[in-house]
Parts: C-alpha cells; structure tokens; sequence
C-alpha cells in the first residue's frame, strides 16, 4: 500500500482510480493531477516510481506552490522524428527554428487548451482536511443565519428536497452527528 498525505491507496488499482480515495477529489480532477504528473492512464499504484509518489505528494500537500505545467509544442503534420543518435542540442535548435517559422502559432508556453473557466483549476484545490473545515463552516454559517437549508441541517432533516416520507432516515443518522442549537 502507497500513503500519500495519510491516505492509503490499494495498489491493485488504477492511479486515477485511486486517487478518488481522497476527500475532495473526484474522476476529472483524479485524472488532471495524473496528466499534469505525466502517470499514464493505465498506471497501477504500485507500478508508480518513487519519484512519481513524492511528486504526488507534494502536488497534493499544496497545489498552489506546485511547479507549472511543462508546455510542449505540437508537432507539425509534415515533421520527420531524428534517428536516435542525433544529438539533442541539435533536435532543439531544428524544433527552435520551426516555431519561429510558423507565424501563426501560438509560443509554446500557451499551447495547450485551457478548461472552460479560463484557469487552471488544480492550484485551487482543496482536499482533505482544507475541504472539510470549508464545508463545516459553510453549514454553520446557514445555520447562523436562520436560512432554510441550515434549519433543515440543525433538524437532522434532507436539505436538497429529498422525500422525506419514507427515506430520510439515512439523513437524520448523518445529520446528528453535530447538533448544536
């Protein structure tokens, strides 16, 4: 078993799948953290190196200070890739001299498409213990407030508008947890 922050990860399973084990993170952000750390997406937890774990680690113990994303430029349709024993400064210079040639593309550092918000949403993350105490004050500033929704958690009742005929037990077993007036 890996640990990364505290959270066992089961080795048989895929990282991206693994990943969901931790509080706040969920399928498309499991599976951004796995490509900005370049862990393919058939990767086991125990398949992943040492390095890949502590980079995990660290990303996790605090997005916002994480190094930024390694941007490569596409390949044109009518590139030929070097034999094996080309020297890289010389690939470098060659790939150097094609994108100042193509005038219309954008420099490398803005290659890749950015989500629909405009930003890169991982240096915001909150996990865990962050998450948590967020979603703990949230609850208890509805209930400061006297709003519906938090009369509803100080009652133990379902606050979405569930049914609560037949299957609002499950919500007053959760919700009891911290009553406080």
């Amino acid at each position: 078993m890996v640990h990364v922050l505290g959270i066992q990860l089961p080795d048989r399973e895929l990282a991206r799948y693994a990943l969901t084990h931790i509080y706040g993170v969920g399928h498309k952000t499991a599976h951004r953290i796995c490509a900005r750390l370049l862990i393919h997406d058939t990767c086991r937890v125990a398949d992943l190196s040492p390095g890949q774990i502590s980079s995990l680690a660290a990303f996790l113990s605090s997005p916002s200070t994480a190094p930024a994303v390694p941007r490569f430029p596409l390949a044109l349709p009518r590139f030929q890739p070097p034999s094996p024993s080309t020297p890289m400064r010389e690939i470098q210079t060659k790939v150097a001299h094609l994108i100042k040639g193509r005038n219309a593309a954008p420099p490398p550092s803005k290659v890749h498409p950015l989500p629909r918000g405009g930003r890169d949403p991982l240096p915001s993350l909150k996990i865990e213990t962050d998450l948590r105490r967020e979603v703990r004050e949230n609850i208890a500033h509805q209930r400061m407030i006297g709003s519906y929704v938090g009369k509803r958690h100080a009652m133990g009742l379902p606050v979405r508008g569930q049914n609560t005929q037949s299957n609002a037990s499950t919500a007053r077993k959760l919700n009891r947890i911290d009553r406080f007036g």
